[in-house]
């Protein structure tokens, strides 16, 4: 049943996003809100339908728990993103000057990246290499979600000449940042998965896939719809850059992702035609 309200969840989620380039102003706010609490909302239900209670709790901590404690601390002191403002009263209550709702992203952009990075990554060097893929996804995602939101002014940056081409206006600093607290969440729910052993994490290949079909294509929207998005229904001009950036980036592990799919799908396909092949 939990698995069940995860996809439901998910594609009410789905929905959300794909009306939020038809709205402005004070709804396109609300469906901020309500695509966020979506996504986190799919993530914990199935976290907790396929690696337990305890497990999810555990996310919960390590990803919104520390994404709060980085936000606070960021707008408070510069540190560790550069120095931001969110916008004020634009997404629901606040805590320090940081909306309640923005912790509940982190956790929902971590899980995604976590369940691909677990299904791509085997053997003995299997932890390290996944808390490397997990740090190269979150900040992909970031290279979406921020340039949209700075665009839409849920939050501004003190210093807007120091980023990337054709997103100057957003620091490096920001993706440092990134790179440092998606570690720290990525080791801390590597040794949660050590010491809370989840069975989809006992299985492998095919098992794996369809266990976590809802993560894998959340993982995939997001990764190719906000490609598409920020080429061609959002329109600012600075988000062109955005889709290709987070494009490249997230699809380090979008690409060897499909290519998993693809395999197994000509697998079956072959099994179907000959059992005894």
């Amino acid at each position: 049943m939990s698995a069940r309200l995860s996809a439901f969840l998910a594609a009410a989620a789905i929905g959300a996003q794909i009306l939020y380039p038809l709205v402005h102003g004070g709804v396109r706010d609300v469906v901020t809100v309500v695509v966020v609490v979506l996504l986190a909302a799919a993530c914990i239900t199935h976290a907790a339908a396929t690696r337990g209670v305890r497990w999810a709790a555990g996310l919960m901590v390590a990803t919104a728990g520390i994404g709060l404690f980085s936000e606070v601390l960021g707008t408070a002191t510069g540190y560790p993103y550069g120095c931001y403002d969110y916008a004020v009263d634009r997404l629901g209550p606040a805590l320090a000057g940081v909306p309640l709702v923005v912790p509940l992203a982190w956790t929902a952009g971590f899980y995604l990246v976590w369940c691909v990075a677990s299904l791509l990554t085997r053997g003995p060097l299997r932890r390290p290499i996944r808390i490397i893929l997990v740090t190269i996804g979150v900040v992909g995602w970031d290279l979406y979600l921020d340039p949209q939101m700075v665009a839409d002014g849920q939050w501004t940056w003190c210093v807007t000449d120091s980023g990337l081409p054709g997103l100057e206006h957003i620091p490096l600093t920001n993706y440092a940042g990134w790179m440092l607290i998606a570690v720290l969440m990525a080791v801390t729910v590597d040794r949660l998965d050590d010491r809370i052993k989840a069975p989809i994490e006992l299985e492998a290949g095919a098992a794996a896939q369809n266990r976590d079909y809802v993560p894998i294509a959340l993982f995939l929207w997001t990764w190719l719809g906000s490609a598409l998005a920020h080429s061609v229904f959002l329109d600012a001009p600075e988000l062109r850059y955005s889709a290709i950036y987070g494009w490249i980036v997230m699809g380090i592990l979008g690409v060897p992702l499909l290519a998993s799919l693809l395999r197994r799908k000509r697998r079956h396909r072959m099994y179907a035609t000959d059992p005894h092949a």
